[in-house]
Order: C-alpha cells, then structure tokens, then sequence
C-alpha cells in the first residue's frame, strides 16, 4: 500500500502543542504512531499535493449542513434509548448526502469492532476538529447525546453564518457581472459599428472616444484577451488551492477586515465564530488548552488564530484570557469586559454563547443594511459605466456636420 504524508498536530503530557510528519499507510496509522510517543492527537492533516485536495466534485463533498442534520438526529436517537450501532444504520440509509452515506457505513464497521465514535471521525477528515472533540468529550462524560444536540447547534449557527455572508455578497457580485458582460459586449459589438462610421467621415475623434475605441481594439485582439483571460482563471485557481496557506491567509486575512464596507462584517463574523465555537468546546467538558488548540485552526481568520495563540500561552501559565485578548484590536472592548466577567464568575462558557448571540444578531443587522446601501450604488456605478461609454460614442455626432461640409 502506498504511502502517505501525514501532519498530525497533538499536545504532550505538559499541555504543550507539538506537530510530527509521518509517512503512514493511512490516519489511523498516524494516529497510532503518535500516541506511542505518549502524545495526545488533536488534528491530522493529510500532506498530498494541491491538486488532489481540489478534485472534489458534486457528492463527493459533506456539507455542514449534512453533518448538522446527522448530529441533531444521532442525539435524537440516542435519547429514545437506541444502541449507537442501530442509529448508524439508520442515519445511513436515510441520508441525502451519498459520500456521508459511504461515511457512516464505514464508520459502523468499525464502531462494532470496538472503536468509539470519536475515533471513527477522527479517522476522516470531512468531521471538522470542534466534532470530534465534543464528541470525545462526550463520550468521557456519559453524555453523548446532549453534546450531539450541542454540535448541532454550533454547526447550524455556522451555517446561518455562512448564508448571511453569501446573501450579502451575492448582489453586489451578480451586478458586477452584469456590468462586466455588458461592458464586454458593448467594446466588442458596438463600439465598432460607430467606428467604422466615424473613420467614413475622416477628421479626429474625440479624446474620450479615442480612448474607447482603442479599448475595443484591444478586447478584439485574441493576443491581449484570451491571455488575460487564462491569467484570471489561472489566478482564481491557484488562491482556491492556496487559499488556507498561513502565507497567504497573512496577506489576505487582514485586507478582509480593511474592506470600506464589508471589512465590519467580516469582523464580527470572525468574533462570532470564536466565542460559539470556544463556548461549545468548554460546555462539551474539552480543556481549556485544547479547545483553544481547535479554535485557533477553525477561526477562519489568521488574525483571529494569531490572538489565540498568545492567550494559550496565558491561560498555559495560570493567567486568564482577557488580558492578551485586549492587546488585539480586532476584539471590542465589550468583548473583552465579558470574557472577563466570564472567567471572574465561572461560567465563562455561557458568556461567550451570550457574546456569540449578540454578535449573530450584528451581523443579521450589517447584512441587512449593507443590502439596502449596495443596491443603490451598484445601480449608480451600473448606469455611469454604461452612460460613460454611450456619451463616448455620441460625442463624434455633434461634429458630422462640420466633417460633411
């Protein structure tokens, strides 16, 4: 069997993250290799080229969705008193996702050969990190079925995340392509019949039209157009492979939270997701250190991941985690006086749920008001783009008269 590159990301007996590469025939492999060394497995990562983590098409990928419905329906089934093994079965044949299907038939075999579920998904790489912990941690605690109903709340509130920020960028986007196709057609189809009609007349055009006309001669051109094009998807392409690249995210990261109008939202959706996330880890019963562990790489944001990292060294010292988080702009104040009133009254895991409600309501609020201010300025920028190019092409006609005498 050949064999593969693997990252596995774990914490030694002191609490103190440690990362090793293996060459193993599989995760389970890995996994193994790494608790001989008396290390405890976080994350695994498998280290294949970029091209084959991109070849997931239509199935093939588990979506979040998916896995929310299957951890509020296990929780479900595990309270009426059904056996794990029986409710595996039947979360199986009634799914709708055929690669999670596949999933959960294979993780049944090895939950009847005497694996805990955790170690099922800890196998597989479509269960992110924060399932699998609680998972784990649920099991430890004898109360699976309330951690499952736990995941399946963070997992749909990621979702509603998700769809707001696609909600918010889908008009501007959809208008912007307008644009473009409009624009596009206009320099290829139009501007040279009016061309052609004004060279007939001879004398010089003026410099706006010029300047169009040489443009349309250029989006022509298949030398300079079909290159710019392969740039562009060549472009697209590699950020879609590099795109979780700590070097890339560096750059990338903090433009994102700089944007003049969705800069604010990226932000509060980073915050949301950190608390939930942190506040569902320490509710399931997982330590401290390794929830911040798991928060860090499921952040979405480098920012966010860099801020956690300072505040594990804090926390690893007996200190708590209010004051590195306020050396971080990129957390309110707000925030930071409640984790404190958190960590002072002992239920710091219900005040970073209460930080993530209130931050979900932000954002269903900037999500609405950005709808209401973009609609009108991309109709703006629609119409002066448009408009530009048509007064560019009528400018000549107000000077055929003097041509034809």
């Amino acid at each position: 069997m050949g064999q593969t590159e693997y990252l596995v990301k774990a914490r030694s007996k002191v609490g103190r993250l440690v990362e090793h590469k293996f060459a193993a025939a599989s995760e389970s492999e890995a996994i193994a290799r790494i608790k001989q060394l008396g290390l405890t497995p976080i994350a695994v990562e498998e280290k294949n080229s970029g091209w084959n983590k991109e070849i997931n098409i239509g199935g093939a990928r588990v979506k979040l969705k998916d896995l929310s419905i299957f951890s509020r329906q296990l929780s479900t089934m595990l309270v009426a008193g059904l056996p794990i093994l029986r409710a595996l079965a039947i979360l199986g044949d009634q799914t709708d996702s055929p690669k999670l299907k596949q999933i959960l038939a294979s993780m049944r075999i090895e939950v009847e050969k005497g694996a805990s579920l955790s170690e099922a998904m800890a196998k597989r790489k479509e269960f992110p990190p924060l399932m699998v912990s609680m998972t784990r941690a649920g099991e430890a605690g004898g109360f699976l079925d309330t951690t499952m109903n736990q995941i399946a709340d963070s997992l749909e509130a990621d979702v509603r995340l998700r769809g707001k920020i696609k909600s918010a960028l889908t008009y501007p986007i959809a208008v912007g392509v307008i644009a473009l196709v409009i624009t596009i057609g206009m320099l290829i189809f139009v501007v040279p019949v009016f061309s052609t009609l004004f060279s007939s007349f001879g004398g010089s055009l003026p410099l706006p039209t010029q300047i169009l006309v040489n443009i349309s001669n250029l989006v022509k051109n298949p030398l300079f157009f079909l290159p710019v094009v392969g740039l562009i998807t060549a472009g697209i392409l590699w950020y879609r492979r590099n795109s979780t690249n700590e070097s890339v995210r560096a750059v990338v990261d903090p433009l994102k939270f700089k944007l003049p109008v969705f800069g604010g939202l990226f932000q509060k959706v980073a915050i949301a997701r950190f608390t939930r996330n942190l506040s569902a880890l320490l509710s399931a019963g997982v330590p401290i250190l390794t929830a911040l562990d798991i928060v860090a790489d499921t952040s979405g944001n480098i920012i966010v991941s860099r801020a956690v990292d300072s505040v594990k060294e804090s926390v690893r010292q007996g200190s708590g985690m209010a004051r590195p988080l306020s050396e971080h702009p990129v957390f309110p104040a707000m925030v930071i006086q409640m984790i404190s009133v958190g960590e002072d009254t002992g239920s710091l895991d219900i005040m970073l749920a209460k930080i993530a409600d209130f931050y979900d309501q932000e954002v269903e609020s900037t999500t609405e008001q950005l709808m209401a201010l973009i609609e009108p300025i991309m109709i703006v920028v629609l119409g002066s783009v448009v408009g530009a190019m048509i007064v560019a092409m009528y400018l000549p006609i107000f000077n055929i008269f003097d041509l034809i005498k």
